[in-house]
């Protein structure tokens, strides 16, 4: 194994809830537990002792917007950042609003696992199933589900229970098979960093040694090799008067020098010749590394094609079905053109067919369905002005999703995944 692999790993993270669930609080839990707030964000919220953590107003650490201090609610995504000894973490805290669903789709759309939080005293929502089924859709490995306010019901294990089985069944439907259960206090501490004393029944780990404990190596490196052009270089100089490299990121799989290649949409084959950095050519490069491919033969390839193993290629198809999360203050709307960016490429596109929306409290499908509106999810088919060559994002998410952009204003109005 490389030292590369070797370096402290990194989890993206993404957590949802409901109004008031506490998710903000929790959040601001782990960051305080962890000593990942700087002194100064310190002050800033200190509020009367006596409440949550030595006078410390939990949610406000997180809660970053004027507006969201005013509201007591999360309206856009706050990123922030920690680390322990074994691990370091990007969180996404993200809306619960159902008008906020784009943003949530943002914050969740790179995470590695998601944070569902629940208020033990009113159990499974539909705003809970909601995110769940988001989730399920956008393909997270885990899912771990926070039952905050355990100090509001005295630690009752068998409302803690009663949840954990209702959702389990609900998650079963949708095809999430790595779910856990913690019951916690974010803002007495129960079982997030600390497991406290109110909980003795419960013998699972706390919400940051799961966190510290999933599986993230990378199905990154595991998916097939696809290696998207960024930029062809072409130095000519005395001492490189020659030299074309293909330079860009690893999206999945790995590669090494002998290595048969295919470039794609056209189909043209070669050797992979070396693989450069800067401190040096390498033996092995895997996802998601950036590093510069050299061919045995001269093939014409720019960018916006990629780069894979010749004996495992993706799709090339100039039609394909997707599923929409809308973002745009317009409707999506059948025979209107849009630009699709996939990888390093984008692609003039028109929607030919909304095939259904999704009511993502009840989980039906409206196939009478004209339009999507903002925030609204759904199944379309689209006829692209030329080849895309793609994975389904169920079988590789770096390269089986794509956004939608308006050809007028240049705005991003749409994340979709490849089905």
């Amino acid at each position: 194994m490389s030292i590369a692999k070797q370096d402290i790993e990194l989890l993206r993270l993404v957590t949802v809830g409901s109004v008031d669930d506490g998710k903000s609080t929790l959040m601001g839990r782990l960051l305080y537990d962890t000593k990942g707030a700087f002194e100064d964000q310190l002050q800033a919220v200190r509020k009367d002792e006596g409440e949550g953590a030595d006078g410390i107003d939990l949610a406000q650490l997180t809660d970053g917007l004027a507006a969201e201090r005013e509201q007591g609610i999360t309206i856009d995504v706050a990123y922030r950042y920690f680390a322990t000894p074994r691990r370091k973490f990007i969180m996404a805290d993200c809306p619960g609003h159902e008008q906020y669903t784009r943003n949530m789709v943002t914050g969740a759309s790179t995470a590695n696992a998601a944070v569902i939080l629940i208020d033990a005293r009113k159990g499974v929502l539909q705003q809970t199933r909601r995110h769940t089924h988001i989730i399920s859709l956008l393909g997270l490995p885990h899912l771990i589900v926070a039952i905050n306010k355990m100090d509001l019901i005295d630690y009752d294990e068998a409302t803690f229970l009663q949840i954990k089985e209702e959702l389990s069944e609900f998650c079963a439907r949708q095809n999430i098979h790595d779910l856990i259960c913690i019951p916690v206090s974010a803002l007495a501490g129960d079982m997030v960093v600390e497991r406290g004393n109110n909980m003795p029944w419960y013998e699972g780990k706390t919400v940051l040694e799961t966190l510290e404990t999933i599986d993230v190596s990378g199905h990154l490196d595991e998916n097939e090799f696809r290696f998207p052009v960024q930029y062809v270089s072409r130095p000519q100089t005395k001492e490189l008067p020659d030299f074309r490299g293909f330079m860009g990121r690893i999206a999945s799989g790995t590669v090494k020098p002998g290595d048969e290649i295919m470039q794609l949409p056209a189909g043209k084959r070669s050797k992979i010749k070396e693989i450069i950095t800067f401190d040096g050519n390498l033996d092995e490069a895997f996802a998601p590394q950036s590093v510069t491919l050299t061919l045995e033969d001269e093939i014409d390839i720019s960018r916006g094609d990629i780069i894979v193993h010749a004996d495992k290629p993706p799709h090339t198809a100039k039609e394909l079905e997707a599923i929409v999360c809308w973002m745009g203050e317009e409707p999506l709307s059948p025979h209107k053109k849009y630009l699709i960016k996939h990888t390093t490429n984008t692609v003039k596109a028109m929607v030919s067919d909304i095939q259904y929306r999704t009511d993502i409290n009840e989980l039906t499908q409206d196939e009478s369905a004209n339009e999507l509106a903002m925030n609204e999810i759904g199944k379309v088919s689209l006829k692209l002005m030329k080849p895309l060559t793609f994975d389904r994002f169920e079988d590789n998410r770096a390269t089986g999703n794509f956004i939608i952009i308006d050809s007028f204003t240049n705005n991003t109005v749409g994340a979709a995944m490849i089905c």
